[in-house]
């Protein structure tokens, strides 16, 4: 069977490999996709936060995926398609002597191909989502990286109109050019009505709304545009009539520069799993995450996602080589009250100035965006040119301030750092209107929005966020007191075990970096 034979094969290539990182699990999870390519059956693999942001796990689905005699689609972002490319399909590719061949591109190569085809999600999901055609059925699929499959499937399903999609609406309807323009004064008046907010996006209200709609019965027999149609498409099949604002399974919202008066109209679904379950009809579908969810099962993001039948499986972590030292404060004053900005400053302060002598990285993370600049200024006037506000240039004993999605995007060609503060947990904010609009949606549902939206996205930016520091085990100091004075506090810490936790600062914490350095 392909299970026994890529379990054979990769326990010697392992053995081969002097110098190799090394990995509890390549052999299971090897196996497991095996045996899904064979038996025909999806699963869906937690690979756990640090060997995700590693990568190392990427060995074990390569194996599978050459040693298997028919063909089978990757699914992986650009950054981890060129990994793949020059690192681990050559070195695979010589030992086990594979022959398949291997192509990348947005299409699939032809009906005779046997090979490996490596494709971006997004290319992967405009042509599963297009109903006009779809990848040949039942080949073999596996997605790398599905922490974020939410994201690139709510990008894909959001219709769009830009500034200058009016332009091309007129011009393509010149007889109802009148009634366009008028509906685009009328909603350019209304949306900069709202007042400012850091997301400088807003959810359309009921006058806007109507708005809409009129042009949207003006347009109805004419010929339009394709950003158009897309989106009066999405648009009416929640929005029929106006009374439907507030009951629409769909989010509608505008996004505006103020400074040239301009604005963008984007719509898209609330729930997924819908849309998404003909998708993992078609062919078995490995899933592969770093840290989606504390249970194996992973019922939320399976139900959000519409995964039903799938093997799951989830590794467990490394207890010594992963620990980290997490620093949490007993009596510090909760985020949402007016003391947290100057204790929590404070505490910054002294946390940099005991850890000043130990070399390394700092990396503050701050999702407040108004409070990240205060404490950019703040630090920079202390620290100079040390302190730099989400950029990668940085002197070695640097300290990077950071929101939650820069440090995403860039921890991986960062250092680990040796201490990485926390202002407060990242529970999605109500204040920006797309939280709003889904935190509604479960409410008008009678479900429990914190526990099933913003409670367990908090717990997989967390454990991604702090990958890093495990690997190089150094200290979290989380400053958020509703860790300690809340009832999902437990759930937090569960989720950052393996841990040694401390409530005292002092300056003997830091110096392990130091006697590693000399010796």
């Amino acid at each position: 069977m392909i299970e026994a034979e890529v379990h054979l094969s990769l326990h010697n290539f392992l053995r081969s490999q002097a110098g190799f990182p090394s990995w509890h699990h390549h052999l299971t999870m090897a196996r497991l996709v095996a045996r899904a390519l064979r038996v025909g059956r999806s699963a869906l693999i937690q690979v756990g936060a640090v060997c995700g942001y590693q990568g190392r796990y990427r060995t074990s689905f390569v194996a599978s995926a050459l040693m298997w005699h028919g063909p089978v689609i990757i699914v992986a972002p650009e950054a981890v398609q060129q990994r793949l490319l020059k690192v681990e399909i050559p070195r695979l590719q010589q030992w086990l002597q594979a022959t398949k061949p291997i192509r990348t591109g947005d299409a699939w190569p032809g009906a005779e191909f046997q090979g490996l085809l490596l494709i971006s999600p997004e290319a992967w999901l405009k042509v599963q989502l297009d109903t006009r055609e779809f990848f040949p059925p039942s080949i073999p699929t596996i997605i790398d990286g599905v922490d974020d499959l939410e994201d690139w499937v709510r990008q894909q399903l959001t219709q769009n109109i830009q500034p200058d999609d009016w332009e091309q609406l007129m011009l393509a309807c010149p007889q109802q050019a009148d009634s366009i323009r008028s509906a685009r004064a009328q909603l350019t008046h209304e949306l900069f009505q709202h007042p400012a907010n850091p997301y400088e996006c807003y959810l359309i209200t009921q006058p806007e709304l109507e708005i809409l709609h009129r042009l949207y019965l003006a347009l109805e027999q004419v010929d339009l545009p394709d950003s158009w149609q897309y989106f009066w498409q999405q648009f009416s099949n929640s929005h029929e009539n106006s009374s439907l604002a507030v009951s629409s399974p769909h989010l509608l919202w505008a996004t505006i520069a103020r400074r040239q008066g301009l604005f963008s109209l984007h719509c898209a679904p609330i729930e997924l799993g819908k849309r998404l379950m003909p998708i993992w009809q078609r062919q078995p579908v490995v899933l592969i995450g770093s840290a989606l969810e504390p249970e194996t099962e992973a019922p939320l993001f399976r139900q959000r996602l519409g995964l039903e039948d799938v093997t799951c499986l989830k590794f467990s972590s490394d207890n010594q080589g992963e620990a980290i030292q997490l620093y949490l404060p007993y009596k510090l004053p909760l985020p949402n009250t007016p003391e947290f900005q100057a204790a929590f400053i404070h505490k910054v302060r002294t946390l940099l100035c005991l850890s000043a002598t130990a070399p390394g990285l700092t990396v503050i993370l701050v999702g407040d965006v108004p409070l990240k600049a205060q404490v950019g200024a703040v630090l920079a006037a202390e620290f100079g040119s040390r302190v730099q506000v989400e950029k990668t240039c940085l002197d070695e004993n640097g300290i990077l301030i950071s929101g939650w999605e820069f440090w995403r995007e860039h921890q991986g060609v960062l250092p680990a750092p040796q201490l990485l503060i926390i202002a407060t947990l990242p529970l999605p904010s109500l204040e920006s209107p797309l939280v709003a609009g889904r935190v509604a949606h479960y409410k008008r549902s009678h479900q429990d929005w914190f526990r099933l939206y913003l409670l367990p996205a908090a717990l997989n930016e967390l454990q991604r966020a702090i990958a890093p520091v495990r690997e190089s085990q150094g200290i979290v100091a989380l400053l958020d007191g509703r860790v300690v004075n809340r009832s999902y506090g437990a759930q937090i810490l569960s989720a950052l075990s393996p841990l040694a936790r401390i409530n005292y600062l002092d300056p003997s914490l830091f110096s392990h970096s130091n006697e590693e350095d000399s010796a």
